[in-house]
C-alpha cells in the first residue's frame, strides 16, 4: 500500500523512496517487529485469561515440566504482524505476494485449528492428522498448479538449479511438480518439529528467511542475477519484502519467547513459517539451497524419522535418548538455553554457506 506513495513524488520528492524494494524491506522488518512488541503483552494477557496454556508431555524432558501452564498459541502474534506489514509495505498486485499470502492463511488455519481443538476444546488429539495433511496438500497443489501455468521464469519451467555449480540445471520434467509438493509439505512439518525449545524455531527461521530474502532480491534484479549467474525471476524482489515481515515478526516474538518463555507459538505459526519459506525457495528457483540454509530443520526431521524407524524395526531400540534431536542434547545434560544458542550459531554458519553459493560457481 505504501508503495503507491511514490506516485506523489512530484509534490514531495522524499516519497520516491517508497518505490525501492530495499527501503520497503527495511520498513517491513521494523514495522512487523514493533507490531509484535506493541500487541504482544495484550494478546498474551488475553490468551492467559482464556487459559490457553501448554500441557507438557509426561514423557518429555524433565526440565520441561516447569513449562506446564505457559501461554501458547502466540503464533497469532507472528501471523497478524506479518499480514499487516505485508499489506503496508509489499505490492499487493504482485503475483508472488498473493501466492505467499494464500499459502500463509491456509497453513495458519491448519495450525490454528489444531491448537484450538487441543487448547480450547481440551481434546489432546487436536485436529485430525489427515485434515492438516489435506490442507498442506491443498497449498502444495495450489503452488505447483499455478507455477505449471505461470512459471517463475518461462525458460526454466521444470528445471532446478544446482548451487555451487556454474550453469548446471536438472530438468525433472513432470517429476518437478511432485518434488515441489514434497518441499512445501516437508518444510511445513520440519519447523513444526523443531519448535520444542524456547526461541529455537523462531530464531532459526530468522536466519533461513534472511538467506532467501537476499537471494530473492538478487534474482529479481536483472543485472545482479546476470552477474551472479542465477535465474532471473521478474517480480521476485517483492518476496524479499514478505520475508522481511517474517524476520521482523520472529525477532519480535523472540522478545517474549526467549528463555524462559512467556509464550509459545504453537502450531498456529510453526506450520506456515516453514511452508512459506519452502514456497519462497520454489518461487526464486533455489530449491536445493533449502537443505543447506535449513539443514537444522532437516536434521530435526530426520532424527524423528530415524528414531521411529529404529523403534519399530529394532525391537523398540532407540538411536537418540529422545527425538527431535534437540531433546537428545538436553537429556545429555546440556542446558536448554545452551542448546538453543548453539543451534543458532550453526544456523548462522549455514546461512553464510548458503549465501556463498552466489559467488562459488
Amino acid at each position: 500500500m505504501l508503495y503507491y506513495l511514490h506516485a506523489f513524488k512530484d509534490f514531495f520528492s522524499p516519497l520516491n523512496v517508497f518505490q525501492y524494494i530495499t527501503f520497503r524491506t527495511g520498513g517491513a522488518i521494523i514495522t512487523s517487529f514493533l507490531l509484535v512488541i506493541i500487541i504482544g503483552p495484550f494478546l498474551i494477557r488475553k490468551l492467559k485469561s482464556y487459559k490457553i496454556q501448554q500441557v507438557q508431555r509426561k514423557d518429555g524432558p524433565p526440565s520441561h515440566f516447569s513449562k506446564d501452564g505457559t501461554t501458547t498459541m502466540g503464533g497469532l502474534l507472528i501471523l497478524v504482524s506479518m499480514l499487516l506489514s505485508t499489506v503496508l509495505w509489499a505490492r499487493m498486485d504482485n503475483r508472488f505476494i498473493i501466492l505467499l499470502l494464500a499459502s500463509t492463511l491456509i497453513l495458519a488455519f491448519a495450525g490454528w485449528l489444531d491448537d484450538y481443538i487441543k487448547l480450547v476444546k481440551k481434546d489432546p488429539r487436536g485436529a485430525p492428522s489427515y485434515f492438516k495433511f489435506i490442507l498442506q496438500i491443498t497449498v502444495a497443489l495450489m503452488v505447483v498448479g499455478y507455477l505449471a501455468v505461470n512459471p517463475p521464469n518461462p525458460d526454466y519451467p521444470t528445471h532446478i538449479m544446482v548451487p555451487y555449480m556454474k550453469g548446471l540445471f536438472i530438468n525433472l520434467g513432470i517429476l518437478y511438480f511432485i518434488f515441489e509438493m514434497l518441499i512445501v509439505i516437508g518444510t511445513s512439518n520440519a519447523v513444526n518439529l523443531t519448535d520444542g525449545q524456547d526461541g529455537l524455531a523462531s530464531g532459526l527461521i530468522v536466519f533461513t528467511a534472511l538467506t532467501f530474502l537476499i537471494i530473492a532480491y538478487c534474482s529479481g534484479h536483472v543485472k545482479i542475477a546476470s552477474y551472479l549467474k542465477i535465474i532471473h525471476v521478474e517480480g521476485s524482489g517483492e518476496i524479499a519484502v514478505f520475508l522481511a515481515t517474517m524476520i521482523g515478526a520472529c525477532l519480535g516474538f523472540l522478545w517474549f519467547n526467549a528463555f524462559p518463555a512467556q509464550v509459545f507459538m504453537g502450531d498456529t505459526s510453526s506450520l506456515f513459517l516453514g511452508g512459506v519459506v519452502g514456497v519462497s525457495a520454489i518461487l526464486i528457483k533455489q530449491e536445493l539451497l533449502l537443505p543447506v540454509a535449513g539443514a537444522l530443520f532437516l536434521g530435526e526431521t530426520l532424527s524423528v524419522i530415524m528414531q521411529m524407524g529404529s523403534f519399530k524395526l529394532r525391537n523398540k531400540k532407540r538411536i537418540f535418548l529422545m527425538a527431535p534431536i534437540h531433546h537428545h542434547f538436553e537429556l545429555k545434560g546440556i542446558p536448554e538455553p545452551k542448546v538453543t544458542i548453539r543451534f543458532w550459531i550453526i544456523g548462522i554458519m549455514l546461512m553464510l554457506v548458503a549465501l556463498a553459493s552466489l559467488k562459488i560457481r
